[in-house]
C-alpha cells in the first residue's frame, strides 16, 4: 500500500533521530530520560511525524476525557485501542517508538513532578496512539464533539474537570500556590512583629495600670496611721483648745472662766505573734485665761499584758498609775484652799484563767495604793493628808459556764482588806476594814454587734472601829458595747465604788456611776458623739445622798487624716439633801485635734 511506505520511512527516520540523540547524551536508553524532557527545544530539528503523533495523542486524551464524562470510560478505552492498533503495510516494517503499546510518552510531555515536595499527586502516563490519517480525522471529529459538550455543561452551571495535561498542571499549580500563600500567612501571623500589626478588638476591655486598679476602701480613712516604735504601734493624739465655763471648778462656789485646755492621749499596741500587750494613757492640763484661777493637771497611764500558757491557762497582768487633784465636789474636799490636794494611785493586778470543757475559772489578785499630797490654804499654810493614805488588797474568784460562744453566765466572789498607813487617824479612829462581795452576771461575745459583761450583787466593807458602821449596799457593774449598724456604737458602763473618808464619826459612802455613750460616723470625715451620765452617792450612817446628772454632745470634723476641728457642749448639775453641795456647770469647748 502506498500509504504505508511514507509511514515506514518516517518511522525509520524517527529511529535514526533517537539514535543520534542517544549517542550525543551518552545514554543507553531508547528514548530521552524524563530529566531532560524539558530541553526538547534544544535538540534541533524534530521530524514532522513526531509532531503529528503528539497532536494525535492529545486529541485522543481529549476524546477519552469526553468519554469519561459520559460515564463510559471503560468502553471508550477498549474501542479506542482496537480501532487504532498498528498494522504494518510492508514486510519487515517496524513500529515507531512513540507507537509502542501504551508505555512510552511523547517527547513533548511535561516532566512529572516526582521530586517536587509540594506536588499533591503525579499524573499517570497516557497511552500513545498510532499516527494515521484516518485516526487524525476521527480525533478531529471527537474533539469537536467534546468541545460542544463542555460548552453545554458550562452553560448549565455544571462543574468541569481539566481536559488537558496543561490544564491539569495549571490547576495543580494554582492549588500549590494557594497552599503556599496560606502557609506564608500562618508563618507571618506567628511572628513576633505580627502581634503589633494585628487589629485590636474594639470590644475588648483594656487592662489598666497597677496604680489604676481598684483598691478596697479603708473602713476608717481618717484613723490615725500610727508610728512604729520597736514592736509597738504608737498612736498619739494632741488636742488644744479653749473652754468657756460658768463654773470653773464644779463647786457650789465656782465662778465663770475661760480656760486653756491641752489634752494628750495615746495608745500603743504590740504586734507579737502569740501574746499581746496594750498601753494607754492620757494627760489633761488646764490653765486660766480669764476668770476664776485654775491651774491643775491630771493623767493616767496603764499597761496590760496577755500571755497564753500551757494546759489551757492564760495570764493577764495590769499595771497603772494615776494622778489627779481632789475634786471640789468630793465629800472630803477642803474648803478655803487655793488648790485641792493631789491624789495619786498606783494599782496592779494579776489574773489566771483556766478552761475545763465548758467551765471557765479565773482567779485575780489586785493591789491599789492611794496617797495624798498636802492641801494649800488661802492663808499660805498647808494641811497634811497623810492619814488618808491606804492600800487595798483584793482577791476575786470567777466561775463561768459557756452556754454558747456568745453567752457565758458567771458568779464572782470577792474578798479583800484595806489597810491605812496610819493605824489610828488624827481623830482616833481605826480606819482599816475588811471587804467582802458577791456578784452574778452574764458575759456576752457577739463580735462587733454586742460584747461585754454586766453583773449585780452585794458589796460590804466593815471598818475595824466598832463605832463606825460598815459601808454596804448593792453593787452594779457593767461594760457593754452595742453596734446597731455600721458606723454607730453605743456604750454602757456602770461602776460601784466604796469611797472612804477620814471625817470624824463618818464611815464613808457608796458611789454608783453610770454612763451611756454614743458615737456616730455621719460622714467619713465627720463624727458625732454624745454622753449621758447619772451618779448616785449614798452616805453611810445617814440619809444623805447626792445625785449628779450630766449631758454632753460633740462634733469632730477631720480636715485630713492628721488634723481636725472638734467642739463640744456640756452641762452638769448636782443636787443634794446636804447643805452647801448643789451646783450647776455649763461649758462649751472649741479646739484643734492632731493625731499621728
Amino acid at each position: 500500500m502506498s500509504g504505508g511506505q511514507p509511514e515506514t520511512k518516517i518511522g525509520r527516520k524517527g529511529i535514526a533521530v533517537a539514535a543520534l540523540l542517544l549517542t550525543a547524551s551518552g545514554l543507553a536508553m531508547l528514548r530521552p530520560a524524563p530529566a531532560f524532557s524539558q530541553e526538547t527545544e534544544l535538540r534541533g530539528e524534530v521530524s514532522e511525524s513526531a509532531i503529528l503523533a503528539d497532536q494525535q495523542r492529545k486529541a485522543r486524551q481529549l476524546r477519552a476525557q469526553g468519554s469519561q464524562d459520559q460515564n463510559s470510560p471503560a468502553a471508550a478505552t477498549v474501542q479506542d485501542t482496537a480501532s487504532t492498533a498498528y498494522q504494518p503495510a510492508s514486510p519487515g516494517a517496524v513500529p515507531d517508538d512513540d507507537q509502542t503499546a501504551g508505555t512510552a510518552d511523547s517527547i513533548f510531555d511535561q516532566p512529572q513532578a516526582t521530586d517536587d515536595p509540594l506536588a499533591d499527586t503525579t499524573a499517570p502516563a497516557k497511552p500513545r496512539r498510532p499516527s494515521t490519517a484516518k485516526q487524525r480525522a476521527q480525533d478531529t471529529k471527537a474533539d469537536t464533539k467534546t468541545a460542544d459538550k463542555k460548552k453545554a455543561k458550562k452553560k448549565n452551571g455544571a462543574a468541569t474537570d481539566s481536559t488537558t495535561t496543561a490544564a491539569t498542571a495549571g490547576t495543580g499549580s494554582q492549588t500549590d500556590t494557594t497552599a503556599t500563600d496560606e502557609a506564608d500567612a500562618n508563618r507571618r501571623a506567628l511572628t513576633i512583629d505580627s502581634v503589633d500589626k494585628q487589629k485590636l478588638d474594639p470590644g475588648a476591655e483594656r487592662t489598666a495600670s497597677i496604680e489604676g486598679q481598684k483598691v478596697k476602701p479603708e473602713e476608717d480613712p481618717f484613723a490615725a496611721p500610727g508610728v512604729k516604735i520597736g514592736t509597738f504601734l504608737f498612736r498619739p493624739t494632741l488636742e488644744q483648745g479653749f473652754t468657756a465655763t460658768s463654773n470653773a471648778d464644779s463647786s457650789s462656789t465656782g465662778k465663770s472662766a475661760v480656760l486653756s485646755e491641752t489634752a494628750l492621749r495615746f495608745t500603743a499596741t504590740s504586734d507579737w505573734r502569740e501574746n499581746s500587750a496594750l498601753i494607754t494613757g492620757y494627760g489633761l492640763f488646764r490653765n486660766t485665761v480669764s476668770g476664776q484661777k485654775i491651774n491643775d493637771a491630771q493623767g493616767r497611764i496603764e499597761g496590760q499584758l496577755n500571755v497564753d500558757l500551757d494546759n489551757e491557762l492564760r495570764a493577764i497582768a495590769k499595771l497603772g498609775y494615776e494622778a489627779a487633784p481632789e475634786s471640789a465636789s468630793s465629800p472630803d474636799a477642803i474648803a478655803g484652799v487655793t488648790q485641792q490636794p493631789l491624789r495619786q494611785t498606783v494599782d496592779g493586778s494579776l489574773g489566771i484563767e483556766k478552761s475545763v470543757g465548758k467551765m471557765r475559772y479565773a482567779l485575780t489578785g489586785a493591789v491599789s495604793h492611794d496617797f495624798y499630797g498636802d492641801a494649800e490654804l488661802s492663808n499660805g499654810t498647808s494641811v497634811s493628808q497623810k492619814d488618808r493614805d491606804s492600800t487595798l488588797y483584793t482577791a476575786t474568784l470567777r466561775t463561768g459556764y459557756q452556754i454558747s460562744p456568745a453567752l457565758m453566765p458567771f458568779t464572782e466572789v470577792e474578798a479583800g482588806r484595806r489597810i491605812y498607813d496610819l493605824r489610828i487617824d488624827t481623830d482616833g479612829f481605826e480606819r482599816s476594814s475588811t471587804r467582802l462581795g458577791a456578784r452574778a452576771g452574764l458575759e456576752l461575745d457577739m463580735g462587733e454587734k454586742l460584747s461585754g459583761e454586766f453583773s449585780v450583787g452585794w458589796l460590804r466593807e466593815a471598818i475595824d472601829d466598832n463605832r463606825l458602821p460598815a459601808v454596804a449596799g448593792p453593787s452594779i457593774d457593767a461594760d457593754l458595747k452595742w453596734s446597731p449598724e455600721r458606723g454607730t456604737t453605743i456604750g454602757l458602763t456602770g461602776k460601784t465604788t466604796v469611797e472612804t473618808t477620814t471625817t470624824a464619826n463618818e464611815s464613808g459612802d457608796i458611789l454608783y456611776s453610770g454612763r451611756v455613750t454614743g458615737e456616730r460616723q455621719i460622714r467619713a470625715n465627720l463624727t458625732a458623739n454624745s454622753a449621758l451620765g447619772l451618779d448616785w452617792r449614798d452616805y453611810t450612817g445617814s440619809d444623805g445622798h447626792d445625785m449628779i446628772l450630766s449631758a454632753e454632745a460633740g462634733l469632730t470634723w477631720w480636715l485630713n487624716r492628721y488634723a481636725g476641728v472638734t467642739t463640744r457642749v456640756r452641762t452638769e448639775k448636782l443636787t443634794s439633801n446636804l447643805p452647801g453641795r448643789d451646783y450647776t456647770a455649763n461649758s462649751i469647748y472649741l479646739g484643734l485635734k492632731v493625731q499621728r
